[in-house]
């Protein structure tokens, strides 16, 4: 039913759950997993008007990636299951509906709120906007 079981992760624990989830899901289907995180260019472009301290939160940025990345990979890599990494730049919810047109993914998988959700929100505000502009099936994973 899924070739391509797309998990944005930021590494929080809503988003490892979704990471858990799209495993689960990906080794019963014989799925690929494509695990994305996107960087917020606002929050670089945000730094970059600070002059000296842009440059060590570009470094921050994608050392979070690498390690959020990183960590989804052991989980599928543990299970057995294909998987992918990929980073890119821009508004979050923007770079998951193109990276979801781009692999043709079956599924995305995602966490209820991530780092910059608040806990009083039913849904993180990335997450409420990619299900309302993506046309793939989604499940959203709760810690």
């Amino acid at each position: 039913m899924y070739d391509h079981v797309l998990v944005p992760t930021d590494g929080s624990d809503s988003s490892t759950a979704a990471v858990d989830e799209a495993v689960a899901i990906a080794d019963e289907e014989a799925a690929t997993v494509h695990f994305l995180h996107g960087i917020d260019e606002g929050t670089e472009m945000s730094a970059g008007a600070s002059g000296m301290i842009a440059p060590q939160v570009t470094e921050t940025l994608e050392e979070e990636a690498e390690s959020a990345l990183g960590d989804a990979e052991r989980r599928a890599e543990a299970a057995g299951v294909t998987s992918n990494r990929t980073i890119r730049e821009g508004d979050p919810h923007e770079v998951i509906a193109a990276y979801c047109d781009d692999t043709d993914a079956d599924l995305v998988v995602m966490g209820a709120s991530g780092r910059s959700g608040l806990k009083e929100r039913l849904l993180g505000s990335t997450t409420d906007r990619v299900v309302r502009t993506v046309e793939t099936s989604m499940l959203i994973a709760r810690s």
